[in-house]
């Protein structure tokens, strides 16, 4: 079994993974094509990161990129065999394969920006730096998630850090993004907006709506497709008669642009330079990550019938966290040894927020209508309605069903 294809296996609990011990050593060089053929032509993507070499000259910001993508990674994994055990109501969506879209971009933000994603949000709050605990709590429904347990895996959220969703809905929440950006426009502040989408949110009216508004406005607003080359089990080239999403910016005059979603840096590189001009210039710009789930549409999709085995593994030979760790090997930043810890330790880490999880309270009955309605009386109203209720309503005192 090759280095590339060792890096997907699933581990054990407690076991460790030794899947970079070889890095440095045999690796075609960082800039190698991963995209497949069919479909898709390098020539209309962006440069690779060449330019990316302040990352590369700041050990902690490099190994900090590599730290972040091993988290998502584990903290998926295991996510996923958290949903086997029913501990995870409701629908799941991971972004196994996708790390590196996810915690390129958002690394470029700077305080004060906003953050809108979709429902495969996983990566988003743990890349924003939402604590693992209290995010798997709230795939548990705890009252210690990042959302006290009301949102779940499709609706995470860390308002501290400007993570506004979390978005369940395809394509809701491009117009709330470019109120965002609207706001920060006419409050004459000096942030940008990235809003986070997968490929299929492109064939909604929404999006259509929010990207024209952008550009009319000159809204300070960076549209990143995150193309996963499917939207649920229909292929990019299947619901969008030009498949090069990047493009479809030129019909709103907007600017658009490519990038190779599995190079970290290239990913960071240009999210970094479009993020700008949204704060500087006041433009728009369309961002479209080449990327791959190696999942299906959601845990309960097996990603069998519409793709093939050897679509996946093609895919998997790519992968982004192996990619960048054996660059960080050739570079002398990171040797296996030290890319070793990182897995271990974020291995420990996923591990003590399931336990934090298990151990947490579900919110209590009583707060169950909090933060719907400003009214101050609404605790009044609600008692009063109680014996009207699911769960109350022949009089007696209302019990959770189970």
């Amino acid at each position: 079994m090759d280095l590339r294809s060792r890096l997907d296996e699933k581990p054990d609990e407690d076991s460790r993974r030794d899947v970079f011990a070889e890095a440095g050593h045999g690796h075609g060089g960082r800039h190698a094509e991963s995209v497949p053929e069919e479909g898709y032509s390098s020539d209309s993507m962006a440069e690779p990161a060449a330019t990316q070499t302040a990352v590369l000259d700041d050990r902690e910001h490099a190994m900090r990129l590599f730290r972040q993508m091993a988290l998502v990674r584990r903290f998926e994994e295991r996510t996923e065999e958290q949903y086997t055990r029913a501990r995870i109501g409701g629908y799941c969506h991971l972004a196994i394969g996708e790390e590196a879209a996810s915690v390129g971009a958002i690394d470029a933000l700077q305080e004060g920006d906003a953050l809108f994603a979709s429902y495969r949000d996983h990566a988003t709050a743990l890349a924003v730096g939402s604590p693992p605990a209290a995010v798997m709590a709230e795939l548990f429904g705890k009252d210690t998630g990042v959302a006290h347990g009301r949102g779940g895996s499709m609706h995470l959220l860390d308002v501290e850090r400007r993570f506004f969703g979390g978005w369940g809905i395809v394509g809701a929440h491009l117009p709330i993004a470019t109120g965002a950006a609207l706001a920060f426009s006419h409050r004459d502040q000096p942030h940008a907006v990235l809003c986070q989408f997968g490929d299929g949110a492109m064939a909604t009216g929404a999006y259509h709506e929010a990207l024209n508004l952008a550009s009319l406005w000159n809204l300070p607003i960076v549209f990143q497709a995150i193309n996963n080359q499917y939207g649920m089990g229909t292929r990019v080239d299947q619901s969008n008669a030009e498949p090069e999403l990047a493009k479809h910016g030129a019909a709103y005059r907007m600017h658009g642009e490519r990038v190779d979603g599995n190079d970290v840096l290239a990913v960071r590189e240009a999210a970094e330079r479009l993020l700008t001009q949204a704060r500087d210039e006041r433009r728009p710009s369309l961002f479209e990550t080449v990327t791959y789930r190696y999942r299906g549409h959601s845990v309960a999709d097996a990603g069998k019938v519409y793709r093939t085995p050897e679509e996946v593994q093609s895919w998997r030979e790519r992968d982004p966290i192996t990619r960048y760790g054996l660059l960080l090997g050739e570079r002398g930043i990171a040797t296996g040894t030290d890319l070793e810890a990182v897995w271990e330790d974020v291995g420990a880490e996923v591990k003590e927020a399931i336990a934090e999880a298990l151990s947490a309270s579900f919110p209590s009955r009583d707060s169950l209508y909090e933060h719907l309605y400003g009214d101050e009386a609404w605790r009044e109203q609600f008692g009063r309605m109680a014996t009207g209720a699911p769960f109350g309503e022949r009089g007696e005192e209302p019990e959770w069903q189970t």
